[in-house]
């Protein structure tokens, strides 16, 4: 069963766009998240799958995905507690990236 797109999502989603940059068309082609909980903390599982498409769309990802570990996502409320590589495929032209990622509800 999949659950609506949280705020968090939303949030993670929009940092992810800004990260990209404005160079290639940001494609969002599906997004799940679902409820997470530990013994001390609270927040969701997202899965998220996109394509970067225009010119130097290959470059652009390979730039993004390398700093992809480091990355500084602001989200109003969340942390990014974690974020994989799922999958990729680039062309000069075209890439799409899919993404695991955690995001706990700062206290």
């Amino acid at each position: 069963m999949r659950q609506a797109v949280t705020d968090s999502a939303t949030a993670l989603l929009r940092a992810l766009q800004g990260a990209v940059g404005e160079a290639c068309r940001f494609v969002l082609e599906e997004t799940t998240s679902r409820a997470w909980a530990s013994v001390t903390f609270s927040g969701s599982r997202h899965e998220l799958s996109f394509r970067l498409e225009g010119a130097g769309a290959g470059e652009t990802a390979g730039r993004f995905l390398s700093s992809l570990a480091s990355l500084d996502l602001p989200l109003p409320g969340h942390i990014v507690a974690d974020i994989a590589l799922v999958a990729e495929e680039r062309r000069p032209d075209r890439a799409s990236i899919r993404l695991e990622a955690l995001t706990v509800e700062e206290s």
